[in-house]
């Protein structure tokens, strides 16, 4: 389990770090012109909360996995991960349309690769609070 947490620490940082570029990819300098000013720095605002979030557990799993592992608190931190992981993967399928991505090659392709991380970090921080 060690080096998954350590894995999935690096997998984190890196999804906290292609944050910084959604800006230019989703185009939000003209999608959300439309936009009160008020939402559109709470869309911004929240983007950066988000990735410094994911940031800060990739670099919890890095530098603390024995704590996470062998301790109470650790584990339930790990219940703590897999109920939020677990609630992403929901949203992934129940919640954005499928409209996003099917019949779209780059799209589709993101979609099953990010399906694939959160049922990963789902079950794996699930199964560090189960042992």
């Amino acid at each position: 389990m060690y080096i998954h947490l350590k894995l999935i620490g690096v997998l984190l940082i890196l999804l906290a770090l292609i944050h910084i570029f959604f800006y230019k990819y989703f185009k939000w300098e003209t999608n959300l012109k439309s936009l009160s000013l008020i939402n559109k720095q709470m869309m911004t605002t929240h983007t950066f909360f988000i990735a410094l979030t994911i940031f800060l557990m990739g670099l919890l799993c890095l530098t603390s996995s024995t704590a996470l592992i062998e301790t109470s608190l650790g584990r339930k931190i790990c219940l703590g991960l897999g109920v939020f992981w677990s609630f992403r993967l929901f949203f992934q399928f129940f919640v954005y349309s499928k409209k996003l991505w099917k019949g779209k090659k780059f799209e589709t392709l993101m979609h099953i690769l990010f399906s694939i991380f959160w049922v990963y970090f789902s079950t794996t921080f699930i199964m560090i609070y189960l042992n």
